[in-house]
């Protein structure tokens, strides 16, 4: 894979890149004069360093790495952690050692498959994991039984989990046992849990989509960096995503454009 050589972030996100510390704590060292750019104190916050610029914090030369994201096909019976108490393979396990230093932007439990994203960009993270962005995710949901239509209203307004109301955004049914869903929740295995609580046990589940990111054909334990227009939809998702006022309307789930590929 190829990284961008051009830094398109500002100073304190390069330097929270480099591992310096917190977005915070490096805009505390950039208004105290801490951080020299090309032997020149900066303390400008708006400044975007590049490639051939030599950034240093207390006189020491720092490097960041250019914002990177990947696409991962997680498969069943992986952990989506670094490493694990238990000794289980984790979504690391199927990376090469030059993206170790990604980390992953929310979780699949062990036997969900499907679409993870890996970065290390924590602004990426953050507009994709925090709760008032409401970003959608798409799952595809196979039943031990025929589902029973007469039951969605109840998953759409939502059923008691730990305390929190978890919800479903959208349902659609594609076959008699074969549903999409899309939340915008992160409660812990909340499609299981809320299908569980009506009667129903979750077979399969995998997730399709997230924002305007899809796993389309990637095989199973594949990854692949996304493409440029790929990363510009994360951010128009998001920037929607802000400006959505409430009660406005959906979009409709994502098609099954081949009712046979294998996901």
């Amino acid at each position: 894979y190829e990284l961008s050589t051009v830094f398109p972030m500002r100073l304190n996100r390069f330097l929270a890149a480099a591992g310096v510390g917190s977005r915070r704590y490096c805009d505390e060292l950039i208004a105290a004069g801490r951080v020299r750019i090309n032997g020149q104190v900066c303390t400008n916050f708006s400044a975007h360093p590049a490639t051939r610029d030599h950034v240093k914090v207390d006189g020491k030369l720092v490097h960041a790495d250019p914002p990177f994201t990947i696409m991962l096909h997680k498969p069943a019976g992986f952990v989506s952690t670094r490493k694990d108490v238990h000794a289980r393979d984790t979504i690391f396990n199927l990376l090469p050692q030059k993206l170790s230093r990604l980390f992953n932007v929310g979780r699949l439990d062990a036997q969900t498959e499907g679409l993870i994203l890996l970065t290390n960009d924590g602004a990426v993270a953050q507009r994709l994991t925090h709760p008032r962005h409401k970003i959608d995710k798409e799952y595809e949901v196979t039943l031990d039984r025929p589902w029973d239509q007469a039951l969605a209203p109840k998953l759409l307004k939502g059923i008691f989990l730990d305390g929190k109301r978890a919800r479903i955004e959208r349902l659609h049914s594609i076959k008699p046992k074969h549903l999409r869903v899309i939340l915008r929740q992160g409660i812990n295995r909340q499609i299981r849990r809320m299908f569980h609580e009506i009667g129903y046990e979750v077979k399969r589940l995998v997730r399709i989509r997230i924002a305007n990111i899809h796993l389309s054909d990637l095989p199973r334990g594949h990854w692949r960096a996304l493409t440029k227009r790929e990363r510009e939809s994360v951010e128009a998702a998001v920037s929607a995503a802000n400006r959505e006022p409430l009660g406005a309307a959906r979009p409709p789930l994502q098609r099954q454009r081949n009712e046979t590929q294998r996901l």
